[in-house]
C-alpha cells in the first residue's frame, strides 16, 4: 500500500529516503511526547500564582456549619466566586504541625507539635524552586504562630537546607511567639507588593490560640476577623496588576475541635472525632468554576497535588489528588 503526503491540492507517492524521514519524525514526536521533552499537565491554564490560607483551628459548627453567621465575607461574596467543599476533611493527624504538613508536604505524618521536628519530605515550595529555578523571595510562609518555620526544612537528607523558601513567622522568628493576625495580614500585604512572590502559604491562628485559652468569645471574635481579612486579601489581589487574573487562592483550615461531647471539648484537638476531622475548603481562582458547591469527599493532601498540577511539576511524593472537580474545562 502506498503512503503518500498532502502537497496543495496534489499528493504524491514518499521516496524511500522520504518515507524514512517522516517516520523518523514521527517517532522523534512519539518520544518527546511521552519521555523527551516534558509536556506541562498545566496546559491551557491561566494560573500563574498560588495562595493557601490556613485559619487555624475553627470548629466546622461555628464556620460553615451556622452560615452567614461568623464568616459572612465566605459564605457569600466569596463563595459565589469560587468552589466550595462542604465534605472536606484532615483525615490525618489533627494538630496544627502536622496539618501543615499534610498541605506542603502532601504527607499525613505524626509530627511534633512544639517546633521541634522539620517534615519527613521536602514540601512543594522545595520542590518547585527546584523545578523553576526561582529564588527565595519567589516563595514565602508568612504565619502568626512562629513554629511554623518548620514547613520550610525537612529531614530528608537529600533535601534538607535545599531551595527553601523564605520566612515571615510570628512575632519576628522562631521562639518570638505568635502575633496576631491583623499583623499578619500587613506583612502579606508588604511581601506581595515588595517581591510578588508565586507560591505563598498564610497561617492566621487566632481562633486556634483563644480556644486553647477557653475564651469563647474571643474564639468566635477570631473567626469574624479572620473571614474579614480574607476579603481584605481577595480584594487586594484584585486591585493588583501582578496577581489580578492569575491567582488561584486556597482558604481552609488544618484541624477542627472536639465535639461538645468528647472531652474536654471545644478548647482542645488532635484525635479523630468528627470536630477534629471535618474543615472546609473553598477555592477561587481563574481556572476554577464560579458559585459551585461540590459534594465530593476530598483532603488537605489533596491541596498540593492540585498546586502542583497547577504549577506544572512532579509530586510523586503526595499522597493525594489533583481535585478535577475545580477547574472550569
Amino acid at each position: 500500500m502506498p503512503f503518500f503526503a498532502p502537497v496543495g491540492r496534489q499528493s504524491r507517492f514518499l521516496t524511500a529516503t522520504g518515507w524514512l524521514r517522516y517516520v523518523l519524525g514521527g517517532l522523534l514526536l512519539l518520544l518527546f511526547a511521552v519521555g523527551g521533552a516534558p509536556v506541562p499537565s498545566k496546559k491551557g491554564l491561566r494560573t500563574k500564582n498560588v495562595i493557601i490560607v490556613v485559619i487555624d483551628g475553627p470548629r466546622y459548627s461555628e464556620t460553615w456549619g451556622n452560615i452567614p453567621g461568623n464568616i459572612p465575607n465566605m459564605s457569600t461574596t466569596l463563595k459565589a466566586k469560587g468552589v466550595f467543599f462542604p465534605t472536606f476533611y484532615n483525615n490525618g493527624y489533627t494538630y496544627t504541625n502536622s496539618g501543615h504538613t499534610a498541605l506542603t508536604t502532601g504527607i499525613n505524618q505524626p509530627i511534633d507539635n512544639y517546633d521541634k521536628e522539620f517534615p519527613q519530605q521536602p514540601s512543594i515550595f522545595q520542590l518547585w524552586r527546584k523545578a523553576t529555578g526561582k529564588p527565595a523571595t519567589a516563595a514565602w510562609l508568612i504565619t502568626s504562630k512562629d513554629k511554623l518555620y518548620i514547613l520550610a526544612n525537612t529531614l530528608n537528607p537529600e533535601w534538607k537546607d535545599q531551595y527553601p523558601p523564605s520566612v515571615d513567622c510570628g512575632i519576628s522568628g522562631p521562639g518570638t511567639g505568635y502575633r496576631a493576625d491583623s499583623l499578619t495580614l500587613i506583612a502579606v500585604k508588604r511581601i506581595l507588593t515588595q517581591y510578588q512572590p508565586n507560591l505563598v502559604l498564610i497561617n492566621f491562628m487566632e481562633p486556634d490560640g483563644y480556644a486553647h485559652a477557653g475564651n469563647w468569645p474571643n474564639y468566635i471574635r477570631g473567626i469574624n476577623r479572620d473571614d474579614r481579612y480574607v476579603q481584605q486579601l481577595y480584594d487586594f489581589l484584585q486591585k493588583s496588576k501582578a496577581y489580578r487574573n492569575n491567582t488561584a487562592l486556597f482558604v481552609t483550615n488544618d484541624h477542627g475541635r472536639h465535639l461538645d461531647t468528647v472531652p474536654p471539648g471545644w478548647t482542645e484537638h488532635g484525635d479523630g472525632c468528627e470536630g477534629c476531622r471535618h474543615i472546609s475548603l473553598l477555592a477561587l481562582g481563574p481556572d476554577f468554576r464560579k458559585g459551585r458547591t461540590v459534594k465530593d469527599t476530598c483532603t488537605l493532601v489533596d491541596v498540593p497535588s492540585t498546586v502542583a498540577y497547577m504549577l506544572g511539576i512532579p509530586f510523586a511524593q503526595g499522597q493525594g489528588k489533583s481535585i478535577d472537580a475545580l477547574f472550569k474545562r
